[in-house]
């Protein structure tokens, strides 16, 4: 049974970092493409940041490039979302997924498969 859990959300305040977590059970990271996602009140839900775990391709959403770093280790079958200099417009419930190698790539993440329940970042002073 293919589970996703994501953990490490927090209430942090501007400028400061997180890193989530989100741990795969039921399959292996082979060649698959892992993906952070965010849903706020006020946005629809968007890619932050995926990874292709056959290649190490990874993406960004612009807003976040150069603050956020996704990774991944294998050993422990967890792919994570460092996330620094954080503003409140990152607060939203953050979202892991799992898809097909093809679902990660320079424009983005689409097409994933299976969910996380989500963990929820708020960044507020």
């Amino acid at each position: 049974q293919v589970q996703l859990v994501e953990s490490g959300g927090d209430l942090v305040q501007p400028g400061g970092s997180l890193r989530l977590s989100c741990a795969a059970s039921g399959f292996s990271l082979g060649y698959l493409a892992i993906g952070w996602f965010r849903q706020s009140p006020v946005k629809e839900r968007e890619g932050v940041s995926c990874i292709r775990t056959g290649d190490g391709l990874t993406y960004y959403e612009e807003s976040v490039k150069g603050r956020f770093t996704i990774s991944r280790n294998n050993a422990k079958n967890t792919v994570y979302l460092q996330m620094s200099s954080l503003k409140p417009e990152d607060t939203a419930v953050y979202y892991c997924a799992v898809g097909g190698h093809s679902s990660c790539s320079d424009s983005g993440a689409t097409s994933m498969d299976y969910w996380g329940k989500g963990t929820m970042v708020t960044v507020s002073s």
